[in-house]
Parts: C-alpha cells; sequence; structure tokens
C-alpha cells in the first residue's frame, strides 16, 4: 500500500484503521465500516452484558463499570484522539452537577454542553470545509449532550422544585439525588447508545442496572389493567424474537441502500442541467424519491442500535394491545408511520422519537413563550452550524403552523363518510410527503449555496403556500355538524 493510499484512509476515518481493506472491498467508506463493526460488538457485548454480567451474577457497580468501559473503547476505536472531545464534555458537565446549585444546575449544564458541542461543530466546518465524514466524533457528542442536560433538568425537577409545580411527565422522571461519578459515566457513555443513541431518562436506565426495569415496567401495566393476559407470569421475558425482527428490519435498509440509494443521489437535485432541462414535476418527482432513498440509512442506525439495547434486556416499555411484551421504550423511529404519516406532526412524532422527547422535555414544556420556534431553533442548534440545518427547522416553523391551521379548518369536513376519508388521507400523504422532502433537502446538502439553488428551483412555493395558509386561515375553525351521517362513528379517531 503506498503513501497516497495512506493518506485516503486517514482522510476516510479519524478512529482505527484495522479494517481498511474490508472498507476497500465492499466500497464502503471506514468510517462507517468501523461505526457498523462497533455496532455488532455491541450486539454482542448486550447479549453477553443480559446473560453472564445479570443483575443477579454482578453488582450494579460492576455492570456500571463494563458498561461504561466498553463505550469508551468503542468511541476511541471509531474516533480515535477526537473522542477526548467526548470525555472533556461528561467530566465537565459532572464538575457543574457536584458545584452547582440545584436551582441552576440545569441552566449551567444546558449553556455548557451546547456551547461546548457548538464549539466543536464550528470546528469541524472549517477542519473538513465541508466534505463531512458520514460518522464523526460529533454524533456521540450529540447524543451525550442530550442525556447530560435531560439529567441535569430532572435534578432541578427533583431538588430544585416543589412536586405540585411538575407535570406529570417530570414528575414520574425527576431524579432526587445527585448520581456518582460511575453512575454518571455509564449513563452517558455506556456502550449501548454512546456512538447513535437513542437518549434514554437516567431512572430508567439505573432501574434497568439495577435489575428492576422489567418489573416496574409491567407492574404499571398490572396496577392499571384488570386483563393480565399471562404477561405478569414471566419476570424476564427473552428479548430474541423482537432482536432479530430489528436485524431483518436492518439488512433490508442496507439492501436499500445499496440497491436504490446509490442510485438517485441527492445533489443531482441541484444539477445545473437538471434544474434548467427537468420540467417542475419531474423535478418534484426526483425530490421525492432521492429523499425516500435516503431515509434507510436513518433507519438503519436507529433500528441496530434499538436492537442493541433490546438485547441487552433494555427497553420494554409495557405491553401491547395483545398482551404481548412492547420492547418500543428506546425506540428512535417508526417506519411504517412515517412512509404513511398524513401529517407534518405525525412525519415529526414518529421520526427520531427520543430526540423529539428531549426537545420537548427541555424546551417546549418550559419555555415561556413560542414554544414552537424556539424549539425548532434549538433543534437545529443542536444539529450542527451547516446553514442547511438552519434552513429545515426554520422552514419547519411555518409549515407546522400552516398544517395545524389547515387541519382545524378542513378536516372535520373529511371524516365521512369512509371514502371520502380515504381520499383525504391519501391527499394529505401525498401533500405531507412532498413538504418534508422540500423541508428536508437542505439538511442534507448541508451549504448555503445548493440550498438556495434548490430552493429557487422550486419557486419557494412550500415557503409561499404555508405562510398564506397562516395569514388567510382564521386561528379558530367555524363550528361544522354534518347533516346526514352520525358523528359518533368518528369520535375515536385519533389525532395525527
Amino acid at each position: 500500500m503506498d503513501k497516497k493510499e495512506n493518506i485516503d484512509i486517514a482522510f476516510k476515518t479519524t478512529g482505527c484503521t484495522w479494517l481498511s481493506s474490508v472498507s476497500d472491498q465492499v466500497g464502503v467508506p471506514l468510517d462507517q465500516v468501523n461505526f457498523i463493526a462497533c455496532q455488532l460488538f455491541g450486539l454482542a457485548a448486550a447479549f453477553w452484558f443480559r446473560l453472564y454480567l445479570s443483575p443477579q451474577r454482578a453488582t450494579p457497580e460492576v455492570r456500571h463499570a463494563v458498561a461504561a468501559v466498553l463505550g469508551a473503547s468503542s468511541v476511541t476505536f471509531c474516533f480515535g484522539w477526537y473522542a477526548v472531545h467526548i470525555f472533556i464534555l461528561v467530566l465537565a458537565c459532572y464538575g457543574i452537577m457536584i458545584k452547582a446549585s440545584v436551582h441552576n444546575v440545569h441552566r449551567y449544564t444546558m449553556v455548557a454542553s451546547i456551547g461546548y458541542l457548538t464549539v466543536c461543530q464550528v470546528s469541524r466546518v472549517f477542519i473538513f470545509d465541508y466534505g463531512i465524514l458520514s460518522t464523526d466524533f460529533s454524533g456521540p457528542l450529540m447524543m451525550i449532550t442530550q442525556k447530560i442536560t435531560s439529567l441535569a433538568f430532572q435534578v432541578y425537577d427533583g431538588m430544585g422544585r416543589k412536586q405540585e409545580e411538575l407535570k406529570d411527565d417530570q414528575r414520574r422522571l425527576a431524579v432526587h439525588s445527585k448520581p456518582s461519578l460511575l453512575e454518571y459515566l455509564s449513563y452517558n457513555i455506556n456502550f449501548l447508545s454512546v456512538l447513535v443513541g437513542p437518549c434514554s431518562n437516567y431512572k430508567d436506565y439505573e432501574e434497568f442496572i439495577k435489575g428492576q426495569h422489567v418489573q416496574h415496567r409491567l407492574k404499571r401495566v398490572k396496577d392499571s389493567s384488570l386483563q393480565q393476559n399471562g404477561w405478569d407470569k414471566v419476570p424476564e421475558p427473552s428479548p430474541v424474537r423482537t432482536v432479530i425482527t430489528k436485524l431483518l428490519v436492518c439488512v433490508c435498509c442496507l439492501l436499500w441502500f445499496f440497491i436504490i440509494t446509490r442510485a438517485f443521489p441527492i445533489k443531482y437535485n441541484v444539477d445545473p442541467q437538471f434544474i434548467t432541462e427537468a420540467s417542475f414535476i419531474n423535478r418534484l418527482a426526483y425530490a421525492f424519491v432521492s429523499i425516500q432513498a435516503a431515509r434507510p440509512k436513518f433507519y438503519f442506525a436507529w433500528t441496530l442500535a434499538d436492537a442493541v439495547h433490546n438485547a441487552a434486556g433494555y427497553g420494554v416499555s409495557g405491553v401491547n394491545e395483545r398482551g404481548e411484551v412492547s420492547w418500543d421504550l428506546v425506540s428512535n423511529v417508526r417506519i411504517w408511520e412515517i412512509e404513511t404519516a398524513t401529517s407534518f406532526k405525525s412525519f415529526i412524532d414518529n421520526w427520531n422519537i427520543q430526540t423529539g422527547l428531549w426537545l420537548k422535555r427541555v424546551c417546549y414544556d418550559r419555555a415561556p413563550f413560542y414554544r414552537t420556534p424556539l424549539t425548532f431553533v434549538l433543534s437545529a442548534i443542536w444539529h450542527g452550524v451547516y446553514p442547511g440545518y438552519y434552513f429545515t427547522f426554520i422552514t419547519a416553523i411555518p409549515v407546522t403552523l400552516a398544517a395545524r391551521s389547515v387541519r382545524r379548518n378542513f378536516r372535520t369536513y373529511f371524516l365521512s363518510p369512509r371514502q371520502l376519508k380515504i381520499c383525504y388521507d391519501v391527499v394529505t400523504w401525498a401533500a405531507t410527503q412532498l413538504t418534508i422532502c422540500y423541508t428536508v433537502m437542505p439538511f442534507l446538502l448541508l451549504a448555503l449555496e445548493p440550498t438556495l439553488k434548490y430552493y429557487r428551483s422550486m419557486y419557494f412555493h412550500v415557503h409561499v403556500i404555508s405562510i398564506l395558509a397562516m395569514i388567510l386561515l382564521p386561528g379558530k375553525p367555524r363550528s361544522f355538524k354534518p347533516e346526514n351521517h352520525d358523528l359518533h362513528s368518528n369520535n375515536n379517531v385519533k389525532e395525527d
């Protein structure tokens, strides 16, 4: 291997180069190969963690220590010396956790973690000059920022506020004592979630480490339901079937990536010849197909991370309608709900779910005013400093407000008969998917110039329609009473 090839490998990853031959053989960047290798190792380690390091065999301290060491090893393997940024952030914020007043710990932690993340994001832009690696140290840094700030707010709720001041969700998640250094390290850099998340709540993670997770989750259902369906007789359900199902989804996503994704590159949307020669409808169609093709890489990463958690015995949320144990507590994506979403809100609620919950808990539920705009701004800052991120999230503000207004004013007229509701769903599905394509395109293009080029080629039509809908539609819909059908048939229609 000559010097030039070594330089190429160094650019492909900031971490270990042991798997460079695999990268060359499969034609996948080395940073992605390292990521997948670590996640597969994490999957095997998770089964071992559940079976041979179970709470019955090992103390919580041992489980915490092993989870943290494996996590630290994973980020070091993937990112090399850049992993030091992760350790600096975690240790600095633990210092804030210990030293700061419980009345201010959430503020200081938010400023420190978001500030450090932003500094790293800025340096990444200038260092790589938009030649961003598909996986880099900012990914784990983003996940850890979520966990650090979530815990800080939960400590504030548990130790700095009165219980009657808390919402039900805040009361349930409140932490009433500051964690030890080992607990803090384990929660933030454990091998289950350190690479790609998702962010789980500290109390849930502590229950998992102590072996109380499954029992507490199922006990909640038992206490609130008279129908046992036999689930309460199985104290420790096996996750094997769920893990296999999620791994099959990952395989399908990989096949989709190699067969479809590469055939529809995102950057072709701003190809000058394509913009000049293709009609508006053709450009709209290609944007739709290329965005659809880009999603499976996110599905793959999030579903694999979910499977890793489940393999360790973590992720039970309760039971489903059939009385079966549900393993979706830390799920980050609901693929079917995304692909069939008929509203902008429904899409957002099922995409990057744990990040959405984090934004809701640290910003939306606590902001005194302008909750939706502030939440989107925090989301943009958290994602990074590429202009495309800000275009996406700022565009999402009028789109979200307009979608709410349209839904309030028109949905009632199309709930029945059933044929009319089906037509309404088809139209809103198409509108939602095309709007999503328009909104998230800058997120994938990243830079300012291609973003503006794309929006100009699309005549800013979604921006214009959204703003007009906000201006022209009334804030409250007119009352409507259908004359020839029964309203009772629609009482249980779920709001998207």
